[in-house]
């Protein structure tokens, strides 16, 4: 169909990435899934492999999506990855860059790729996956600073494309989860007390929570949004 909204999201095969494919499936859209694997069998969209550090691979991911869609109406930049905590003096350098390259190199050349096809048609809505681990708190007593300077990064790189685009007819904006109950974070459960202790509404976010918020981000009843960072962390950065 014409009005069919054309939606891609990387990080598809992820918790909070299935989560966001799935919602705009269930709103009618034709889904395109970007990870390096497939994401489960029951997710319902066109999978592209991607490797989303390299510049390469995300423009032929993207232009094969406007091959076959014609266009894309929104991107959900939802790939990242979380380093083991290590202490910032004792972190290799490999460490760091896998987190800043997947993290905020990845989220950038994704928006960049979907940006200039959206900007040729003067129309798109880019939402990109931060964290209250980027301006809000400091993951503690997890030591990550890779992971948090990374979705620092990524809040701070959003309102400038936002700036630079939102003229153009692009809408930048963010969310900002808190902890989120991912297969990988529910396999963390040592951490799970300290967490909900700190945490006002006692409990983790659902990866469907953050999928709404994703939704209503690209879609057209947040129109006035731009730059916006969505913090939705149940209170965490409260205290």
């Amino acid at each position: 169909m014409d009005d069919q909204r054309i939606i891609v999201v990387t990080g598809a095969a992820g918790g909070i990435g299935s989560a966001v494919c799935a919602r705009f499936r269930d709103e009618g859209a034709r889904v395109f899934a970007l990870d390096l694997r497939p994401p489960a069998p029951d997710v319902d969209a066109d999978f592209v492999a991607v490797d989303v550090q390299d510049p390469d691979s995300v423009v032929a991911a993207i232009d094969s999506v406007v091959e076959a869609a014609g266009r894309i109406d929104g991107l959900v930049a939802a790939a990242g990855l979380s380093e083991e905590p290590t202490p910032a003096e004792s972190m290799p350098v490999t460490v760091w860059d896998r987190t800043i390259n997947v993290n905020l190199r990845g989220v950038f050349l994704t928006c960049q790729a979907v940006g200039r096809h959206m900007l040729e048609k003067g129309a798109g809505s880019i939402v990109a996956i931060a964290s209250m681990s980027g301006n809000h708190i400091v993951n503690s007593p997890q030591q990550q600073v890779a992971y948090n300077a990374s979705k620092a990064g990524v809040s701070a790189m959003v309102r400038s494309l936002a700036y630079e685009w939102g003229p153009r007819g692009v809408r930048v904006n963010a969310v900002s989860p808190g902890y989120v109950g991912t297969p990988l974070l529910t396999s963390k459960t040592e951490m799970h007390p300290t967490w909900m202790a700190a945490t006002p509404l006692a409990r983790f976010a659902t990866p469907a929570e953050v999928a709404a918020a994703c939704s209503w981000l690209v879609g057209a009843e947040s129109g006035f949004c731009l730059g916006t960072e969505l913090l939705m962390d149940g209170g965490y950065s409260l205290a």
